[in-house]
C-alpha cells in the first residue's frame, strides 16, 4: 500500500523485522516512511519458498499486495560465503536448526573452521510490486567472515561480517549511519530512492 498525505509518502514493507524497518527509516528523507506488517495483524507471515533472493522478494511483495493492494515493497537478503559455495544464501535466516542469530553464527564459524578463504558478501534485493508488474533493485556489500564475533550493534551475521569498506571493524561495530552508507540494504535503498518516481508512483 502506498499512502500519500499531501507531500508525504508512506510505503508498506512486507516484513515484520523491526531491525530492517528501523535501518530503512533511518535512511529515508522526511517525506517518506516505511511501515511493516506489525501494522497489519490480519496478514499472515509471507512465504519464502523460492531459491533466489529475487524470487523470495517478489513472492513476499505479491502475497502482501493480495491483502492490501497498492504498492508493496519487499526485500530478501542474506549472506553468501565463497568457501561454502554461496551458503547460507536464501537460508540465512534459518541456517541453523534453531534459526536464531546465535545459533546461525555458531554454525557459520564451525563450517568455516577449516577454511582459509573467508571472503563473503551480503546481498539484498528489493521487489516493488504495484499489482501489474514487479521491479527490482539490488545491493551488494563485499567483505569477509571474522574468526570471532565482535560488536553489539546490528543484527544477524553483523558481528561476524567485516566489510571491505571498514576492514578493521565488524558490521556490528559500525554506527547505523556508517552501516547504511555501505551495507547491501543501504545500497539497494539508495538505488530505490534515486528511482523513486519510477518505482513508487
Amino acid at each position: 500500500m502506498q499512502v500519500l498525505f499531501g507531500e508525504f509518502m508512506q510505503i508498506v514493507l512486507a516484513s515484520q523485522n523491526q531491525h530492517k524497518i528501523e535501518e530503512i527509516n533511518a535512511m529515508l528523507p522526511q517525506d517518506i516512511s516505511i511501515i511493516g506488517l506489525d501494522s497489519f495483524p490480519h496478514i499472515p507471515e509471507p512465504p519464502e519458498t523460492k531459491n533466489t533472493f529475487r524470487g523470495n522478494a517478489e513472492q513476499k511483495a505479491r502475497f502482501v499486495h493480495s491483502y492490501i493492494g497498492g504498492v508493496v515493497v519487499a526485500d530478501d537478503s542474506g549472506l553468501e560465503v565463497l568457501a561454502l559455495d554461496g551458503r547460507p544464501g536464501v537460508f540465512s535466516k534459518r541456517y541453523s536448526e534453531e534459526g536464531t542469530a546465535v545459533a546461525n553464527n555458531h554454525k557459520l564459524l564451525m563450517e568455516l573452521s577449516t577454511k582459509t578463504d573467508r571472503r563473503a558478501q551480503f546481498r539484498c534485493v528489493f521487489a516493488i510490486f504495484d499489482g501489474m508488474e514487479t521491479k527490482f533493485v539490488e545491493g551488494t556489500c563485499l567483505g569477509k567472515i571474522a574468526l570471532a564475533l565482535s560488536g553489539s550493534k546490528g543484527f544477524g551475521y553483523d558481528p561476524l561480517f567485516v566489510p571491505d569498506a571498514h576492514p578493521n571493524r565488524s558490521m556490528a561495530e559500525l554506527s547505523m549511519t556508517e552501516k547504511n552508507e555501505i551495507s547491501h540494504r543501504g545500497l539497494a535503498l539508495q538505488e530505490l530512492l534515486k528511482r523513486k518516481n519510477e518505482l513508487l508512483t
